[in-house]
């Protein structure tokens, strides 16, 4: 009957140990979750400052790779004939030809 107290006292220390992992299993999880949230917001907003900054549109690649800036985002930004402006191409959806050999 002296094993009783000690397996009351095992079985008291591996509930103890589970609680333990247990709450620092949540507590890593609200951790990384506010990361996640952090980043989606820092993202978010950094897309903000771009578009309300700069223009975003979507535009067609024309004969020779030219593009075209939109008139109205090219009177909303100032821009004129000879200007010097940055461009970051992002492809969104790409147009094949159907080259079926006869």
């Amino acid at each position: 009957m002296s094993d009783k107290p000690e397996a009351n006292d095992d079985m008291e220390s591996y509930k103890k140990a589970i609680d333990g992992t247990t709450q620092a299993q949540q507590d890593f999880l609200k951790k990384f979750s506010n990361l996640q949230v952090d980043a989606m917001q820092n993202f978010f907003s950094m897309l903000q400052g771009l578009t309300f900054y700069h223009a975003m549109f979507k535009t067609t690649i024309q004969s020779g790779g030219r593009i075209s800036i939109p008139e109205a985002e090219r009177q909303a930004l100032k821009i004129e004939d000879g200007d010097l402006v940055q461009v970051i191409v992002i492809p969104i959806e790409r147009k094949h030809k159907n080259n079926s050999v006869k």
